[in-house]
């Protein structure tokens, strides 16, 4: 990988990690639907020029269907999750959560869409998943915040059925349309909900700052970078920023927030990596059968 693309993948991780920063100051002032709403309006309104421009218009106007389901259980709902354990849980635990998706759409690609599971992958997936019950276990132990990890895992599902999806139903669009697509439909889709769920008090500056950087930053930007690691290093490599996403989270979460993460924690986050760099084929141990890549 050239140096240019490290940084672009190094960029884009914080930027990931950083998402769940923002979350945490913006959420207790919008609350969880308002800023979900927020997020994807904005991204919608910086992608959709650009989908235009690149002439993707009649590809998502030929989807618009399954660009809506995809906007609602890529975006909507997980923003919604996500926000809403944020009221509980630290930036940094999140984003250890949200590493588990690529466990997830290994399973939902081997039980819909015949993806056949290596010996390594199976060890990987049940690695990864029992670092997601330590993980849970410890966090239970400390203050049982059962419904904010389930809203965590619940939304790292969504991410990974949503994909599997997109294979079926969105593989004549081109990336920067499902992009822009998939935030309008959510955004669609939110329109209503955030009406009713708009704060009755106007929040103060950070938190729009936070929210405004979850959409143009945290989606819009971040969407335009992967799509651009996609196109010069392939999918993956470009998918090495799963697992940088947790050191950023952490790293964001310690310095702004000032959060600290016990042993437990951090042991059960190097787990789930370990066990999603298997799952996903993306490395093998010494002496094992090569990962297979696509360029």
């Amino acid at each position: 990988m050239k140096p240019r693309d490290l940084a672009e993948l190094l960029l884009l991780a914080a930027i990931w990690g950083a998402s769940f920063l923002f979350m945490r100051l913006a959420v207790p002032a919008f609350g969880p639907i308002a800023l979900a709403d927020v997020r994807v309006t904005g991204a919608a309104l910086l992608l959709l020029p650009l989908a235009l421009a690149g002439g993707h218009a009649r590809a998502m106007r030929g989807h618009a269907g399954p660009l809506l389901v995809a906007g609602v259980f890529s975006s909507a709902l997980p923003f919604i999750a996500f926000s809403q354990a944020a009221l509980h849980l630290g930036a940094g635990l999140m984003s250890v959560l949200n590493a588990t998706t690529p466990l997830f759409a290994a399973l939902i690609a081997w039980r819909f869409l015949g993806e056949r599971l290596d010996g390594w992958r199976i060890a990987g997936l049940l690695i990864g998943l029992a670092g997601v019950a330590l993980l849970v276990a410890d966090r239970l132990r400390l203050d049982g915040s059962a419904p904010a990890l389930a809203a965590c895992l619940g939304a790292t599902a969504c991410y990974a059925g949503v994909s599997a999806y997109a294979q079926q139903r969105l593989a004549d669009v081109p990336p920067l349309g499902i992009a822009a697509g998939t935030q309008l439909g959510a955004a669609a889709a939110l329109l209503a909900p955030a009406a009713v769920a708009w704060p009755a008090q106007l929040p103060g500056a950070l938190p729009w700052a936070a929210a405004l950087g979850l959409a143009a930053l945290c989606s819009a930007l971040a969407y335009v970078l992967y799509f651009r690691l996609l196109q010069r290093v392939g999918s993956s490599r470009a998918t090495a920023v799963t697992f940088l996403i947790p050191a950023f989270g952490i790293l964001w979460g310690a310095v702004f927030l000032g959060e600290r993460l016990t042993p437990t924690m951090l042991a059960a986050g190097a787990v789930i990596v370990v066990g999603t760099m298997l799952a996903t084929g993306y490395w093998r141990p010494a002496g094992g059968p090569p990962p297979q890549t696509t360029a």
